[in-house]
């Protein structure tokens, strides 16, 4: 697999639409994120941020248009052959194991990158045991950052939603992919925790990770983003760095006028 020049983003898309039927939800959507930024994806409620995402990710194919990763064509791949390729995502509806433990949870998340034949597996070999020292560090590692070591050994399920979020965030960090799409992470949350997801991307994209999140809490994208896309009826309406585009009055027309109509907080 070829690696993208530095000079080039680590994903483009290039002019991908996808319908439903009639229903065109995403429409010619040109879009591209830099490595080592943290750009956000906003836009009202039906524009088609979830849809591209999806399709960016392999969860729905695109209709036409095409998705480069590091300068490869990801476009219509399988989640998992994404996945493998240094893409993770996280859901707007939790995906974690309720039934098992918090370490086990970011465990299995790595497992499924750790690729041992069937053979070096049953022999319990140096190379595997070695690998899930590292992962069980890396577990746990990750779980004092957020905050919840407390609940290692702990079933999921005892979790409060905020906190199962963090989990999921988390556990898409335990490969240590290029590029990480969030999605809504701090829809339903806490103040605290949204705090500490905040806190953590942060100190994430300080070490080079590279997210784009698709998100309704303006004051975290603002505060959070090195660029955002605002999107409307399916297509870019435009991006730019926070100061452009909370000024933009096409932005303000359709998504951030609403938001300080409702007084959210900045």
């Amino acid at each position: 697999m070829t690696t993208c020049p530095i000079d080039e983003p680590l994903l483009q898309v290039r002019g991908i639409s996808k319908a439903f039927g009639g229903v065109k939800a995403v429409n010619q959507l040109d879009l591209s994120v830099q490595a080592g930024t943290v750009t956000g994806l906003i836009g009202p409620n039906g524009c088609g941020k979830s849809t591209s995402i999806d399709c960016i990710s392999g969860f729905q194919p695109v209709d036409s248009g095409a998705i480069l990763f590091q300068g490869n064509d990801i476009s219509n791949r399988s989640p998992d052959a994404i996945a493998h390729a240094g893409l993770m995502r996280t859901f707007q509806n939790i995906r974690i194991y309720d039934d098992l433990s918090v370490q086990e949870n970011l465990l299995v998340s790595r497992q499924e990158f750790d690729r041992f034949s069937w053979m070096t597996a049953f022999a319990g070999s140096r190379a595997m045991r070695d690998k899930e020292r590292q992962s069980a560090e890396k577990a746990q590692e990750l779980l004092e950052e957020i905050g919840l070591q407390r609940y290692l050994k702990a079933p999921a399920g005892i979790l409060s939603y905020g906190q199962k979020k963090l989990v999921a965030l988390a556990a898409a960090m335990m490969s240590d992919p290029k590029l990480i799409i969030l999605d809504e992470p701090l829809a339903g949350v806490n103040p605290t925790v949204i705090t500490r997801i905040e806190a953590l991307i942060k100190n994430r994209n300080e070490q080079g990770q590279t997210f784009l999140i698709v998100e309704h809490n303006m004051g975290f994208v603002m505060r959070s983003c090195h660029h955002i896309i605002v999107m409307e009826s399916g297509a870019k309406l435009l991006e730019g760095p926070p100061d452009v585009v909370r000024n933009d009055e096409r932005v303000i027309d359709a998504y951030l006028g609403r938001a300080r109509d409702r007084k959210e907080p900045a």
